[in-house]
């Protein structure tokens, strides 16, 4: 009995795993892939029903913008009422928000109901991943941290961008559409008894209880830029980090049809670019472990960022327009963009407490890379064209490598691990 226990913690412990929130990281892909059933074909459903384009943008700026709000809190609220309860949260407020929406608004198309429900639903998922994050901060052993989260985004971004889109091609012909959006909250509910019922790991910070220690966690979220301006940085990196995946959807797809791409051929290489991605979610979690988690930052995702975003977009030109020339350069760029992986270490590191505060920042600048792609989009394509959009986004991605340089832990550890190491290490006195 003892040896098969060993075998499996030897197990998860060779894949840097945290065994003691395993559970938990399944929840996280469930619930994921419950929430991301509807990304690739909600807009065209509703404008297909007699909704306008400008009335459908409208829906999705609400929700992003509550996923925005949602992010922010969900770092100081796990810090301050523990994750499992923020979790929670983010659960009720999903399901409300799919039961009115899918319910009440979608039927009719009850514009102003389905604008309030679905902004209601986009505080769900930030509330329950990234909180489920900065518990994974706390609780996983400081040489394996970059492993830890690159598993995070691992599940986070095979629920969402993967598995919820293959399941919702097969219920929507099985189940139709409205009854695929009703069968979210099955999944959603399965992610939570994963998370937060059978994963039994408990949470514990240096945060006192009670409410006046609540209250000064809030507002720690914002003082926490002034006390340590570096998570301000790192903020600034994680919006540039997903920028370029909001924006490159409102405008490539017309730049790849008039290169002889039709819609089929380009979802497949969107697809594909995500299914890499995931994977090297988690080999840039080792790379960071290893190579140093603002190395790995600066010169894969930035740098390899910058160059790959420009590489894809010229490809149908380069390649003569071949499908698997222009899915290479695109598969590129999607493994890269995992190079911003050890981030989440990097910036929960920088403090010795408020990891949550610390988290709340980057998980704002997750939500806000929602608008700030296609808002670059709609500013610049008019009078810059495909082109320039592109130009700025590699810019960006550019910029964002010599942001990270200054993005320093103490005695410039490559990661905090090392660092502590070191101080063991050295004689006291």
């Amino acid at each position: 009995m003892s040896t098969e226990k060993n075998l499996n913690t030897s197990i998860f412990d060779r894949g840097g795993l945290p065994k003691n929130l395993a559970w938990g990281y399944l929840g996280i892909l469930i619930f994921m892939m419950g929430d991301g059933l509807e990304g690739g074909w909600l807009s065209p459903y509703l404008i297909n029903r007699g909704m306008s384009i400008q009335q459908s943008a409208s829906l999705f700026t609400a929700y992003g913008i509550t996923i925005a709000i949602s992010s922010w809190f969900s770092g100081v609220l796990a810090e301050g009422f523990g994750p499992k309860k923020t979790m929670f949260m983010g659960v009720v407020l999903y399901i409300l928000g799919t039961d009115g929406f899918v319910g009440y608004g979608m039927p009719g198309l009850n514009y102003p109901i389905m604008l309030v429900t679905y902004a209601l639903r986009g505080f769900g998922y930030p509330l329950f991943a990234y909180s489920f994050l900065v518990w994974i901060t706390y609780r996983s052993p400081q040489k394996k941290l970059g492993t830890a989260v690159g598993w995070f985004w691992f599940v986070f971004t095979g629920g969402l961008n993967v598995f919820g889109a293959y399941y919702s091609s097969w219920a929507i012909q099985n189940l139709g559409y409205l009854n695929t959006l009703w069968s979210s909250i099955f999944w959603v509910l399965i992610g939570a008894f994963f998370a937060l019922v059978l994963n039994k790991d408990k949470f514990k910070t240096s945060t006192l209880k009670g409410s006046t220690s609540r209250s000064t966690e809030l507002a720690k979220g914002l003082t926490i830029i002034k006390e340590e301006p570096k998570v301000l940085l790192g903020g600034i990196v994680r919006v540039i980090n997903t920028t370029a995946q909001f924006a490159f959807p409102v405008f490539i797809p017309t730049y790849m049809a008039a290169h002889g791409f039709n819609t089929t051929e380009w979802l497949q290489i969107w697809g594909t670019i995500f299914t890499a991605n995931i994977a090297f979610n988690l080999l840039f979690g080792f790379v960071g472990d290893g190579f140093g988690w603002r190395n790995t930052i600066m010169w894969f995702g930035g740098f390899g960022c910058g160059i790959t975003t420009l590489l894809f977009f010229y490809s149908p030109v380069i390649f003569d327009g071949n499908f698997w020339g222009v899915m290479c350069c695109g598969v590129l760029w999607g493994a890269l963009l995992a190079g911003y992986v050890p981030l989440s270490a990097l910036v929960p590191s920088l403090v010795n407490k408020d990891k949550g505060a610390a988290m709340a920042i980057l998980n704002l600048g997750a939500g806000l890379a929602v608008f700030v792609g296609p808002a670059i989009v709609g500013i610049f394509i008019g009078s810059l064209g495909n082109e320039g959009v592109v130009w700025i986004l590699a810019g960006l991605y550019f910029a964002s490598a010599i942001l990270t340089r200054f993005i320093t832990l103490p005695d410039n550890a490559k990661t905090a691990h090392i660092n502590e190491l070191e101080m063991q290490a050295t004689p006291a006195g």
